[in-house]
């Protein structure tokens, strides 16, 4: 479990494929996070990268490694090459729930369709897949890229919605969203709560039928 909450702004320096570089085959990534503690790491600790749970399989100084299979590569973003990377470590009983509960699995990916200042907060807005568009709502929370965020504005299209997020100076400085650009796409994570909701009325209403 997550909170949302970016530790540190870590590096992917190496993407080495893994079997031989098969199409099936995931790829092993470096990371270098000078500003994350891995004091406390061992290996097979979970750390989120850009919002998605990976398993540390390696690591020395302020280095460490991740293995990603094929199947994660193809359902998210910002994993299969170098460039910066959000980082949190796994939430621990008794730790501050500064953001929200956070499973650090991507349901999806969204494109952002806008991201300029505004005053001096900066204005996001990212098109939601139709998939995913049913769990959002004003004052409710989302993941993007591993950063918690509240969503102030649900706008519904034909093939999903488009949402609308203030960003705060410091939240923009601190996490890789600061190179957001109209047209990237972005790792989303719904709100856990929102998802045992629709199961729970969904059999209510199977019951009763």
């Amino acid at each position: 479990m997550f909170t949302g909450i970016v530790a540190a702004v870590g590096k992917v320096v190496d993407v080495s494929p893994l079997q031989g570089g098969s199409d099936e085959a995931g790829v092993r990534l470096t990371i270098q996070a000078p500003g994350f503690s891995l004091a406390a790491t061992r290996l097979g600790d979970s750390i989120a990268i850009q919002g998605a749970c990976m398993t540390v399989v390696e690591f020395s100084g302020n280095t460490f490694k991740v293995d990603v299979s094929r199947e994660s590569l193809n359902l998210t973003t910002g994993l299969d090459t170098a460039g910066e990377v959000n980082l949190e470590h796994a939430l621990k009983l008794g730790d501050s729930l500064d953001g929200h509960l956070v499973s650090g699995h991507v349901d999806g990916l969204g494109k952002v369709t806008h991201f300029e200042p505004v005053g001096e907060s900066w204005d996001l807005r990212i098109h939601v897949p139709a998939k995913l568009a049913k769990y959002l709502a004003y004052k409710g929370s989302i993941t993007v890229n591993g950063v918690s965020l509240t969503v102030n504005q649900v706008d519904d299209q034909a093939d999903g919605c488009e949402i609308r997020i203030n960003l705060i100076p410091h939240t923009v400085q601190v996490t890789t969203l600061k190179n957001l650009r109209a047209g990237t796409p972005v790792n989303l994570e719904i709100d856990m709560i929102a998802r045992y909701v629709e199961r729970m009325m969904g059999a209510q209403l199977l019951r009763g039928k």
